[in-house]
């Protein structure tokens, strides 16, 4: 017997957070019947249906991608611009886990395995998420401690993060700088920044986790080995 909301995640629909979601909006049926209760269990023999689509587990894939500037982190968009779903080449119903914005660049995971996705994304699980930023002018000390003890966006104080500054071009009046975060919030790192007086004109996350960029050119993309899905696994708390 397993929870309702793991074989909704498990089944590819979408994360085990997102499913809990459902459940709890009455958007979830089995055999016939809506179900609220995030304690429910199944057998896996049940028909389950989430907003009308019946549910059937599927061969989960999982794909590390370098992801383009100008491409959309979703699974579709309606002003008919490239996403990064269309980038690799998969049968399977996969979706980004998290986001980069349209000019950000970097590592970028895929999969229709919503536990493996939840696993990445739930900040207790403080897997590290690596960025490089070049900023518009020279950032100095006191504004990097500011960013590595907390910074107040969107009404609420970022967590303590890891800031190292990489280079700093007084020609052109920029920066390059480290940042390290576990968390995941919208536009979290421009928004950082921004609170200490700083532009971002590039943004690239280098790394989540075990997942680097090397031997990936921009826009290609991997599948990754049984052995990196298991040591994700491993990190479920």
């Amino acid at each position: 017997m397993e929870r309702l909301q793991k074989f909704i995640a498990e089944a590819g629909y979408t994360s085990r957070r997102k499913a809990e979601e459902l459940i709890k909006q009455g958007k979830v049926e089995v055999n016939g019947r809506i179900v609220t209760e995030l304690g429910f269990k199944i057998g896996g023999k049940e028909q389950v249906i989430v907003e009308g689509n019946l549910l059937k587990k599927e061969e989960k894939e999982y794909y590390l991608l370098n992801k383009p500037r100008s491409i959309i982190t979703s699974v579709s968009d309606d002003k008919g611009r490239k996403t990064v779903v269309d980038l690799v080449d998969s049968q399977k119903r996969i979706y980004p886990i998290g986001r980069l914005d349209y000019d950000t660049t970097g590592v970028l995971l895929l999969t229709n395995d919503g536990e493996f996705a939840n696993i990445l994304m739930h900040p207790n699980n403080q897997i590290d998420k690596v960025y490089i930023a070049k900023l518009r002018g020279l950032i100095r000390g006191n504004a990097i401690n500011k960013l590595k003890n907390g910074v107040m966006i969107d009404g609420r104080k970022t967590k303590k993060c890891r800031v190292k500054l990489r280079k700093i071009d007084l020609k052109n009046n920029t920066s390059i700088v480290e940042i390290t975060i576990h968390e995941g919030r919208n536009h979290q790192i421009k928004k950082m920044f921004r609170e200490v007086g700083f532009e971002v004109l590039k943004l690239k996350r280098e790394r989540i986790g075990i997942f680097t960029l090397q031997g990936l050119k921009t826009g290609s993309y991997r599948k990754l080995s049984p052995k990196e899905v298991s040591v994700i696994y491993s990190l479920q708390k």
